[in-house]
């Protein structure tokens, strides 16, 4: 899978599916189910360390969490985001941050939140080779300016500049465009006026593919429940029971048995 891949799929009608993952584990799995990509998101300050926001995260952590996740990949498109204070300010700096990931985890994408405010940092990391998926809507890292994590560009002005935002986007080289929690017409709207694909987190069945973060539809996480959230598993459950099946066998002795020793 490819950049190239997901913009002929659009093109095809097809829908991009995509999962976060931030281990080789899961990774392997992964890719060994067919999915088309998967993308080492800065969630991962919240899944993998605690965190109640994705602003912690370092450069040196999501490189970490991104090698991990290439190691155990040999089909789908491997996109990074770039944490936050890594890309907003000088574009110099950016670049620098980009070219980091791409040289040392092995990626083949990055991802950055915004949209006009960070244009140019886009523009010279796709001069330089390196494909950028943009990320507009609800936007976690300026999650502080927000104020929560609420609807997204539900006013005609928001809305109006996300579609602007988007097309510039686009116009910078952009090869997709990810859209969080946004009004469902809207997010329509976007990927009819797009030519790059939409991929979408809680903006409606009419993007060009979805995301979700694997703990999340795994049910491994239980108190996070959104309404584009879809479960399709109960992992908390069980794991719960065979930690608790582990503890009982250790403590009555019964694990290991005569047949798991040498």
């Amino acid at each position: 899978m490819t950049t190239q891949t997901l913009v002929q799929m659009k093109a095809r009608g097809e829908k991009i599916a995509m999962l976060t993952a931030y281990d080789y584990s899961t990774a392997r799995v992964m890719d060994a189910a067919g999915m088309d990509a998967i993308l080492v998101g800065d969630s991962a300050a919240n899944t993998m360390a605690g965190w109640d926001s994705t602003l912690p995260i370092t450069l040196d952590q999501m490189i970490y969490h991104a090698a991990s996740v290439v190691r155990g990949v040999s089909r789908a498109l491997v996109v990074v985001d770039l944490p936050f204070g890594t890309y907003q300010g000088d574009w110099r700096d950016a670049f620098a941050s980009a070219v980091r990931v791409m040289k040392e985890s092995g990626a083949a994408a990055l991802k950055l939140e915004g949209g006009e405010e960070i244009i140019e940092a886009v523009r010279h990391i796709v001069s330089a080779g390196i494909p950028v998926m943009g990320h507009l809507g609800l936007t976690p890292q300026s999650i502080h300016k927000f104020g929560g994590y609420g609807l997204r560009a539900s006013s005609d002005q928001e809305a109006a500049k996300l579609l602007h935002d988007a097309r510039l986007l686009q116009d910078a080289g952009c090869f997709a465009v990810v859209l969080e929690k946004i009004p469902a017409y809207l997010g329509v709207q976007v990927s009819q006026e797009l030519t790059i694909p939409t991929i979408g987190i809680g903006a409606g069945n009419g993007c060009d593919g979805q995301v979700l973060v694997v703990q999340d539809m795994l049910g491994v996480s239980q108190d996070f429940a959104p309404k584009f959230l879809r479960r399709y598993a109960d992992l908390h459950s069980v794991m719960t029971e065979a930690f608790r099946h582990y503890l009982r066998d250790v403590r009555s002795g019964d694990f290991p048995s005569s047949k798991e020793e040498y």
